[in-house]
């Protein structure tokens, strides 16, 4: 049975300011050195009580300086942004909201900013707007990664002709009806449930937190969220043989999906979110970029549990695409896969910084990337350029013109089914919070960032499955 673990919230409770010392305490808390969590949360109390006797306390003193300076600094004092706005790129300036760029004007301040820039998909979040890339000096963001960590896209490409496709519609429907579950809540129970090694990872077992989410992602895994997240099978054109994927020019069927790690994600977004929170004091409007120090215990742990996140996403798609290959029966000619709401460690302008990419797609030199545009739009097949002013980054799809809440009010559903026909899309699912008037022109976007990717191939969506109740989780 697992212990559980100390957390900012019991230091907090115990009298704690919410403060430094709450992650110097933590970080001393992975040594103990024997003790019980009963006798540590003891010592911490003693050592708030009376910092100046453990100075010179081999395990404590640390912690003991911290209070000490605390101490004689004002309760209410917050961590001051940078005066001044510092310069950061913009794709497709004239296609981005002000709110995107007020909010990624104030994540350019924050004291632990080296760099950033906004895509030309952009539009206004919680914290690190949708379609912002922040690089930072040794911390990460949790509200810079976003809600649903690791979300991404994964691409098959079939041996399978266009033709036959259209003339089999029937029974690539069924296909999709069979081996997906959409929307919060659902998944697989049972003999249904779905078998992978990531359910072996060991950081399942780091704290009581993650440990209680493991059954929960057994049973979401090979599922998919509500919101933009779809899956989908389309026809894929490579205008020109591409040596890279050894996919000869030509039509193919294709599946493309979209989605990140459910449940899993979402908690342990709230949860970190929370914590840096109490750990890092902000001025209001930059409370939703509260950071966690990578030296600090609580930042090793999200940077664990961030990572497990994303190798469950992965595994997701991976379990989706098997079964629906295995469907099929085809060969498959080529895959590719990207993902977006994560934080990497990188070298960037000869720094080594912690790069967020919130909704927005890694474009290192020669790295593959997909970039979806809206259920009746096309989406890319992608080369990234490697460009450093975009710190090695391009746009995560066609992005929001319109909020979900705005879309079901002003489009009607006789509209979204004229433009369904038009591009002859079958949908299945799907609410008009996803109608594809809500989002922007996807060709606008792509040549936005001609200077950040090359286009690969072009993806035409075709058979449409998505959440049926519009829910979020993206």
């Amino acid at each position: 049975m697992t212990t559980k673990q100390i957390n900012g919230n019991d230091l907090i409770q115990m009298g704690y300011k919410n403060g430094p010392s709450i992650g110097v305490a933590l970080k001393i808390n992975r040594k103990r050195n024997g003790f019980r969590r009963d006798e540590m949360l003891e010592q911490y109390k003693l050592v708030l009580e009376c910092p100046e006797k453990y100075l010179d306390d081999a395990l404590f003193a640390k912690l003991a300086t911290s209070l000490i300076e605390e101490n004689n600094t004002p309760s209410n004092t917050l961590i001051p942004l940078k005066k001044e706005v510092p310069h950061y790129e913009m794709y497709g300036e004239s296609y981005i909201e002000e709110g995107a760029k007020e909010q990624m004007a104030t994540a350019m301040k924050l004291p632990i900013t080296v760099g950033g820039t906004l895509m030309p998909d952009a539009h206004a979040g919680y914290g690190l707007p949708i379609g912002g890339v922040l690089a930072v000096k040794n911390a990460v963001i949790p509200y810079g990664v976003g809600v649903d960590i690791g979300c991404r896209m994964a691409l098959s490409v079939f041996d399978i002709p266009e033709n036959y496709f259209k003339n089999n519609l029937g029974a690539f429907k069924t296909h999709l009806l069979e081996n997906t579950r959409f929307g919060a809540g659902n998944g697989f129970t049972g003999q249904h449930r779905a078998d992978h090694a990531v359910l072996e990872n060991h950081a399942f077992g780091m704290n009581t937190l993650v440990a209680d989410l493991k059954d929960r992602a057994w049973t979401q895994l090979g599922s998919s969220g509500g919101g933009n997240h779809f899956v989908e099978f389309g026809i894929i054109e490579f205008e020109k043989d591409d040596a890279a994927t050894g996919v000869n020019a030509g039509r193919y069927l294709a599946l493309l999906t979209h989605s990140g790690s459910r449940g899993l994600g979402a908690t342990i977004a709230g949860h970190y979110t929370k914590l840096a929170k109490e750990l890092c004091k902000l001025p209001y409007e930059a409370a939703n970029l509260a950071w966690l120090d990578l030296d600090s215990e609580a930042g090793q742990e999200y940077w664990t549990a961030m990572n497990l996140a994303g190798d469950y996403a992965s595994a997701c798609h991976e379990v989706i695409h098997n079964k629906i290959i295995k469907a099929v029966g085809a060969e498959v000619l080529t895959k590719a896969e990207n993902h977006h709401n994560f934080a990497w460690k990188e070298k960037w302008n000869n720094e080594d910084v912690i790069v967020h990419r919130k909704g927005a797609t890694p474009a290192g030199l020669n790295v593959m990337g997909i970039i979806p545009g809206s259920m009746t739009a096309p989406g890319f097949l992608v080369r990234g350029k490697g460009t450093e002013l975009s710190i090695n980054s391009a746009s995560h799809g066609a992005g929001r013109q319109m909020s979900r809440t705005a879309a079901i009010k002003n489009l009607s559903k006789k509209e979204m089914k004229e433009m369904l026909a038009a591009n002859e899309v079958t949908l299945i699912g799907g609410g008009m919070d996803e109608a594809p008037l809500a989002y922007k022109d996807i060709r606008k976007v792509m040549s936005a960032q001609t200077g950040l990717v090359d286009v690969v191939a072009s993806f035409e969506p075709k058979l449409v499955r998505m959440a049926d109740d519009g829910s979020r989780e993206d």
